[in-house]
């Protein structure tokens, strides 16, 4: 190709913002004259290159957006820990049916049982799918809703949360909210019903909520929303992360017992 013709090319690229065929097109070029291809199959291979890179663009945009603290994928899940977890279910939940159907996952159960991995997972996987996905923690989202209030911006986040397919809350009922915070939250989450899918990770069964919440009416409102034709996960089985605290102090004793005889 000629200099002149080949910067006008690179020009009218930068220009329709091509920026993967524009960065591909000499090396495609070359393996197209080194291979015989035709003008059509040379086309569709820079084409689809953009489309590729564009695509995993929007994922990388779409997970930044969810804000998770930690990438947490089912491939690193550890089964042999929870072994009462329903399988079929995780794997139902992770075609993302659900979100489709707007319906709610609820996991409940105590610390370390890998509720918040599983929730992560889940919300990747949602991501990968093309949700607009939301991790947060129950505690920070009620902050972050009272604060928006006394600055007058919480039409306007509510708003923000609304367009997300799917809301994670994580770690709910380790804080009690204020009436003003439980409130809010509860106008968040009654205004997706039906409308966009929650996920939550708690702690606490349905029966303590109010402890949470501190009112019972505003409670009962509230979980007979989202538990209606809502996915529960119980995780009654063991603390992963205590066991494996408990194994270390084990090897450490028997670690000592050996260096001191």
């Amino acid at each position: 190709m000629k200099p002149g013709t080949e910067l006008l090319l690179s020009e009218h690229l930068r220009q329709l913002k091509l920026t993967t065929v524009l960065r591909q097109y000499p090396a495609l070029s070359r393996q197209a004259k080194e291979h015989g291809w035709s003008y059509e199959d040379f086309l569709l291979s820079l084409t689809e290159s953009e489309i590729q890179a564009r695509a995993d663009n929007r994922l990388k945009r779409r997970i930044r957006d969810a804000r998770f603290p930690l990438i947490k994928t089912m491939e690193s899940f550890d089964y042999d820990a929870a072994p009462d977890l329903d399988r079929r279910l995780i794997r139902e939940l992770m075609e993302g049916t659900y979100i489709k159907e707007h319906r709610n996952v609820i996991f409940v159960g105590k610390s370390g049982t890998g509720k918040t991995h599983l929730a992560t997972a889940l919300g990747l996987e949602a991501c990968r799918q093309g949700v607009r996905t939301r991790f947060t923690t129950g505690a920070g989202l009620v902050n972050e809703l009272i604060e928006a209030r006394s600055e007058r911006s919480i039409n306007r986040v509510i708003q923000r949360l609304s367009h997300a397919g799917l809301l994670i809350l994580d770690e709910l009922g380790y804080v009690p909210f204020s009436r003003e915070g439980s409130q809010l939250l509860f106008q968040v989450l009654a205004d997706r019903y039906e409308r966009g899918s929650v996920m939550i990770t708690t702690n606490l069964g349905f029966a303590d909520w109010t402890q949470l919440f501190g009112d019972p009416t505003l409670t009962a409102a509230l979980l007979d929303r989202l538990t209606h034709k809502a996915h529960i996960v119980l995780c009654n089985w063991d603390s992963y992360r205590l066991k494996e605290s408990l194994k270390r102090k084990s090897s450490s004793i028997s670690k000592e017992k050996k260096g001191s005889k």
